[in-house]
């Protein structure tokens, strides 16, 4: 994943290091208070990371005004690694930092002493060479610091936008920001500044983007974070790669405590916007036609799907029924907590739309994936041939902090196309890796890669087995009685997190002649090659898996990335 200049600098060594000197040392000022006026003579202020440690709260003030504020685990006695502070971005020669900690000074010990102060230093480069052996290689994922959801993608003039929520300041959730990545082809991602950052009406939490073509703009709904949960819009002129926010935010208010993730979308139907909306654990829809001024249509979700936990990251969209001459609805709902296999996970409701009301054809719960790492799944706007390819955030809030990882945190899953496919009268989505993931393939190849595709035509039931010297191991198994396929990561690595073994299982609604198996450096996803079964894993094994071990003359074709 390249980084445009303007940003960062590949680098295999921080470069240009200054540090501070004594003039610069901070002034103490109570148990857990200090300030620090900071002469900026580069651009970055290389902030040092622990994170084991609890977030001190850092105030950026210039000229008596706060202009920044950030949360970040600032180093006691190690540095785990560093995240870069933009202070050239001022414009000013001085900066006041007021610094505030909060974690228990009976472990921590005196303030005066922390490593943070020796270890903070200005420098006009930052790192980002790639240290992660976890890392995957072709799966989206931030140069540094912490990510979830994807936001905001949209296609326009030939590229791929995917916002996201990103911490720049570690790996691990907080300064909730969009963070920005474009791609001509949804596989080779270049990451931009960031896109939307917090203001005096909360940090950004997740949203969409809609491409207005009568006025030539993208315009992004996203919910600000602060007190209270309300809806904002920005604008942009330049196919979003800059935002002005709506000098009249916030849009949309409510005093429900769980209020947020807009979804924006066109509807030719009845030449109006429509705007869906997570509120608790149902879905409220709305119609503008404009894009400021909301009309509250009607609610959705009482009696239907899981309520086990908040609904979250909604979309709405209309796909052909395969091999047939009809249309459905589909409404996608992630859920937290409430998967299947316990915490994060993405359910969906097939139906008719009006446009002003959602009505769901069936009563049962229908999981999009039967994987434990597959969530907040949503579409890109705008996409070409009528497309709707979706992405999801790969992880799961039962251990998303805690996976094995420091200078990142997260990836999202493949691209995929979805649809409808009838099985025994009844109508469900189709999950199916986009065509885009083809053009990775390489040669055949007879040793397992450590980043590649696994063909398997099938001849009823069959078990596949990835394994590595360490006995470590994942079986996948499909079950041609019980029309199951099932995938067991209990001896991977797991060690970091009690919720993390498991043995996931989904139906696969009739026969699977095909499986497509995607494996990265800390992931494996497998499909029904016809679509009617989808299901996301994450895996870490202490050594990559280098062998696949099948059963039942299973045909095997193996493709290296």
């Amino acid at each position: 994943m390249k980084m445009k200049k303007v940003l960062l600098t590949m680098l295999t060594a921080l470069l240009v290091m200054t540090g501070a000197s004594a003039q610069e040392r901070p002034k103490v000022l109570g148990k857990s208070h200090a300030i620090w006026q900071v002469e900026v003579r580069n651009r970055y202020l290389l902030l040092p990371v622990q994170e084991r440690e609890e977030n001190a709260n850092i105030r950026v003030i210039m000229a008596g005004q706060q202009v920044q504020s950030l949360n970040v685990r600032l180093a006691v006695d190690k540095v785990d690694y560093y995240v870069p502070l933009d202070i050239q971005r001022f414009g000013a020669k001085e900066l006041l930092l007021d610094i505030t900690f909060y974690g228990d000074r009976r472990f921590t010990g005196a303030m005066k002493d922390f490593l943070c102060w020796r270890e903070m230093k200005q420098g006009d480069e930052f790192d980002t060479a790639n240290r992660e052996r976890f890392r995957p290689k072709y799966h989206h994922t931030p140069v540094y610091g912490w990510m979830n959801d994807p936001n905001g993608m949209f296609y326009k003039d030939g590229v791929y936008h995917l916002y996201y929520q990103w911490n720049p300041y570690g790996s691990m959730w907080e300064n909730m920001t969009w963070g920005h990545s474009t791609s001509k082809d949804l596989i080779h991602w270049e990451a931009q500044p960031a896109a939307i950052e917090a203001d005096a009406l909360g940090t950004i939490f997740s949203g969409s983007c809609v491409v207005d073509k009568k006025n030539n703009q993208v315009v992004a709904f996203y919910t600000s974070a602060g007190s209270s949960q309300t809806q904002s819009m920005a604008v942009s002129k330049d196919n979003g790669m800059t935002f002005e926010k709506y000098t009249g935010n916030p849009v949309l208010v409510s005093t429900e405590e769980d209020f947020r993730d807009p979804k924006a979308f066109w509807n030719p139907e009845i030449q109006k916007w429509n705007l869906i909306l997570a509120v608790g654990q149902e879905m409220r829809i709305y119609t503008s036609t404009n894009l400021k001024d909301w009309t509250y249509e009607s609610s959705f979700g009482k009696g239907y799907g899981c309520h086990d936990g908040v609904w979250e990251c909604p979309d709405l969209i209309k796909l052909q029924v395969r091999g047939t001459d009809k249309q459905k609805w589909m409404l996608i709902c992630n859920i937290n907590p409430g998967g299947p296999f316990g915490g994060s996970a993405t359910q969906y409701f097939i139906g008719e739309f009006n446009g002003r009301k959602f009505t769901c054809d069936h009563q049962d719960t229908r999981w999009m994936d039967y994987g434990k790492d597959h969530y907040a799944t949503v579409t890109f706007d705008n996409a070409p041939d009528g497309r709707k390819i979706a992405l999801a955030w790969m992880s799961n809030w039962q251990y998303a902090n805690q996976v094995p990882t420091k200078q990142f945190r997260s990836a999202n899953s493949v691209p995929r196309d979805l649809g409808l496919f009838e099985y025994n009268g009844e109508t469900y989505c189709s999950v199916t890796p986009s065509k885009e993931l083809l053009t990775l393939r390489g040669k055949t190849a007879n040793k397992l890669p450590q980043a590649g595709e696994v063909v398997v035509d099938l001849k009823g039931t069959t078990e596949i087995t990835l394994s590595n010297a360490l006995g470590e191991q994942v079986v996948m198994r499909y079950d041609a009685e019980k029309h199951t396929f099932s995938m067991d990561r209990t001896r991977s690595y797991t060690s970091f997190s009690e919720a993390f073994p498991i043995c996931t299982v989904a139906p696969t609604y009739g026969d699977v002649q095909q499986l497509r198996i995607f494996i990265d450096h800390c992931s494996i996803e497998a499909f029904d090659a016809d679509g009617k079964m989808a299901m996301t894993n994450l895996v870490f094994p202490t050594e990559p898996y280098n062998q696949i071990k099948v059963t039942n003359k299973a045909k095997v074709t193996i493709y290296p990335f």
